[in-house]
């Protein structure tokens, strides 16, 4: 039962997530941001945002970003019927292929709440569990730009996956974390790609 949060690859790549949206405010300036430097990214979005902004998680589809499944409501999963914990993917994976025409492939747990029961739910449906390397970052509290950025500068390497968050409250701090990152990480060489591209790159 582990939470992937980072890959085992020697390729120069590393894929950013952001978790809550979709949110027609902030998750279109993240897809600009990835526009200018080539990158893509994942999306682990919620069912009940989704349902508020189609248009939104489309747009992230047709930009050819990758969407994962972050439940429907946003529960702790260990706090809630193994019955819930299905109900809460399996609606979401059906909105967002309603949505895109394309399944998610990947999902993320509310708050990395996981155990065996709930990884027995996941493993049925066929979902690797996606965590991240610099949740200490904490930028949903809004702890500032230098803060997140030297949190998650310390965890860059080749197969890193980060996590931050376009939706809930006020994401202005992260999209000018995510804006300096994408950059200085490009300038470095490293390929900003989606969770399921990272995944196969993985070596042994």
């Amino acid at each position: 039962m582990n939470i992937i949060q980072q890959v085992s690859t020697t390729h120069k790549a590393v894929a950013f997530t952001f978790d809550d949206g979709p949110n027609p405010e902030y998750t279109p300036q993240l897809l600009d941001i990835f526009d200018e430097v080539s990158g893509r990214a994942t999306f682990f979005m919620i069912g009940k945002q989704i349902e508020l902004y189609p248009e939104t998680a489309l747009d992230v589809h047709v930009r050819q970003h990758e969407i994962g499944n972050h439940t429907y409501s946003h529960p702790f999963m260990t706090q809630i019927s193994l019955e819930e914990c299905e109900r809460e993917l399996l609606v979401t994976d059906s909105i967002i292929t309603q949505v895109t025409g394309t399944r998610p492939v990947v999902m993320r747990p509310p708050y990395l709440d996981y155990n065996p029961e709930v990884h027995e739910i996941t493993a049925k449906i066929g979902y690797p569990v996606i965590g991240a390397l610099n949740g200490s970052a904490r930028d949903w509290e809004m702890p500032g730009v230098e803060h997140i950025l030297e949190v998650t500068r310390a965890q860059i390497g080749c197969g890193s996956i980060l996590l931050f968050h376009d939706g809930f409250g006020d994401r202005s701090q992260t999209i000018e974390a995510v804006r300096i990152l994408a950059k200085e990480l490009t300038e470095q060489g490293y390929r900003l790609v989606t969770v399921s591209e990272l995944l196969q790159m993985t070596e042994s």
